[in-house]
């Protein structure tokens, strides 16, 4: 009877042994929301832009990367997603962006949340779009 109880006792510590073995800690390192990138730095970084910007770039840097995968970068208007952007990320860090045309009608509170494969929010960059 001791050995029915036992296997799936030992079968559960392996798994979670496994679990935390493969868990990632990916880090966001640095980001920032910009008016462009050039040699992978962000132009004109800021946390709040005029309407008529056009254009806005989120780079972000990506640290402890265990084996390539992808990040997200989603951005919002308000409550609303407007994009929902995957890049490619490779071991051990990694420089990435993506970029959101901003309307001249979308003034008010932006964020981009940048998240893992998994879905879970490795960081949040807050900014917003004026008159």
């Amino acid at each position: 009877m001791k050995k029915v109880f036992t296997l799936p006792i030992i079968l559960m510590v392996c798994t979670a042994f496994a679990v935390a073995a493969f868990a990632s800690d990916m880090q966001v390192e640095d980001s920032a929301i910009g008016e462009d990138v050039v040699n992978r730095e962000v132009v004109s970084e800021g946390d709040s832009f005029p309407a008529s910007v056009g254009k806005l770039y989120c780079l972000s840097r990506i640290a402890n990367i265990e084996n390539h995968t992808e990040v997200v970068h989603a951005w919002y208007y308000g409550s609303n997603e407007r994009a929902r952007v995957r890049l490619n990320v490779s071991p051990p860090a990694w420089r990435t962006y993506s970029s959101k045309i901003i309307q001249d009608h979308e003034v008010g509170v932006w964020r981009v949340e940048i998240l893992d494969t998994d879905g879970n929010l490795l960081e949040t960059v807050r900014f917003q779009v004026t008159q």
